[in-house]
């Protein structure tokens, strides 16, 4: 091939990557300049795995004659159907022999076929077929992102010439390192919401990393955690525990994430969270507190399909208590050189901490503070005062209040 064309589609990749396209835009991108290089590629395939708690992998197919590139994310557990199928695939072949190409014309073939995909592509119309697997070196890996895998059909008359054949292994790598790339921003997004919440991973990546970046908040706050949990933990089977907190959490943090709010950390069994204000002004302190509260009515909603899906099978069930308060915060970085946590720190964050602690001695479900109770407003008739209480650290007694009885049966 003129080196000019070849190098004219290894830059178009490399920009693409660079403009930070996605695995399918960059894929898209490749597929259309090869073919106006005269490599006459019809459709191709294109699949990484990843470094995520749910799904194990992505692909990603483009056809030349569809605008659209189609995606398919498969999860970490397989049927059996689909272990079937990657088996008797031709990447299955890639992987477990170390070779990195198979190619099999399928003009003019008489015969069976080694893998069904090629009977499948045969009757489609296609004509050669190529099947590549890009290694990455030892340093290069992130997780299961260990390879590219592709593959590259045509339907032209006469399949792939020698010389088209060459030319297309001979880029393929560039395409393969522009995907990586594409694929570790897609971590680095991922791991960074599912460890830190979704606006702090936000924050983080765009640049607030510095130790003592923050910013002063006003916020309604939550903490939730489990009641009688320090006994379960010792009278349940260990390999029981896990699960049950997984659970218990996962009711918490659906909930949370439906109304806007943000899970920043987990202590233990409990859950820290907070509604932003977007400003100071009480209309917008108000907004927070009622997102919160539908927060707290889908927690309880999914709380009871928890416990009721773990009693039918026989599994440890226990409550949870959430407390809730409102106030300034200071949101962002804190902590060693080296080591830092992105949450929210100051007096009603401690504050919130010590009506969580009274929430087991009153034994009630929710409890939220007199400024939580001003600040949403409309609760004056809904909240029942269980009474002033001295809180460590906090100049003077504080009412705290649940909500009645009656209404916590509906929430």
């Amino acid at each position: 091939m003129d080196p000019v064309v070849f190098t004219k589609i290894a830059r178009c990749v490399a920009d693409a990557s660079l403009d930070g396209s996605t695995e399918g835009e960059i894929l898209a991108c490749f597929g259309n300049a090869l073919n106006e290089a005269g490599i006459p590629v019809t459709r191709a395939m294109l699949g990484a795995d990843t470094l995520h708690p749910v799904l194990a992998g992505r692909i990603f197919i483009w056809h030349r004659d569809i605008p659209d590139v189609g995606l398919h994310e498969f999860g970490r557990s397989t049927t059996a159907e689909g272990d079937r199928k990657w088996r008797e695939s031709p990447f299955y072949y890639l992987e477990t022999s170390g070779e990195s190409l198979f190619r099999f014309r399928l003009l003019g073939h008489n015969g069976d076929y080694p893998y069904p995909v090629l009977s499948e592509l045969a009757q489609q119309g296609f004509t050669d077929y190529l099947v590549t697997m890009t290694r990455f070196g030892e340093k290069g890996v992130i997780g299961q992102l260990d390879s590219v895998y592709a593959s590259w059909a045509t339907t032209s008359d006469a399949g792939y010439t020698d010389a088209q054949l060459e030319t297309l292994k001979a880029l393929i790598p560039f395409a393969a390192a522009a995907v990586r790339g594409a694929s570790v921003r897609r971590i680095a997004d991922t791991l960074a919401e599912t460890y830190l919440g979704r606006d702090a991973a936000r924050r983080v990546l765009s640049g607030t990393i510095g130790r003592g970046d923050a910013e002063r908040i006003s916020a309604a706050l939550w903490f939730s955690d489990l009641r009688g949990f320090t006994k379960l933990v010792d009278t349940v089977s260990p390999n029981l525990i896990v699960p049950l907190l997984n659970d218990y959490a996962g009711a918490a943090v659906s909930a949370i994430h439906a109304q806007g709010g943000e899970v920043l950390k987990f202590v233990g069994d409990g859950v820290l969270a907070i509604f932003r204000s977007n400003d100071h002004e009480s209309a917008s302190l108000r907004d927070a507190c009622h997102a919160a509260l539908l927060a707290l009515r889908e927690c309880r909603k999914n709380l009871r399909e928890v416990r009721n899906r773990r009693a039918n099978a026989g599994l440890p069930v226990t409550e949870m208590s959430v407390a809730l308060h409102v106030g300034e915060a200071l949101y962002g970085n804190f902590g060693g050189e080296d080591r830092l946590d992105f949450t929210v720190v100051g007096p009603a964050v401690n504050e919130l901490s010590r009506i969580s602690g009274l929430a087991r001695s009153v034994e009630q479900p929710v409890i939220f503070s007199a400024a939580f109770r001003q600040a949403a407003g409309g609760l004056q008739e809904k909240a029942v005062s269980l009474g002033r209480y001295a809180l460590r650290g906090v100049e003077s007694p504080q009412e705290l209040f649940t909500l009645d009885p009656i209404l916590l049966r509906g929430v």
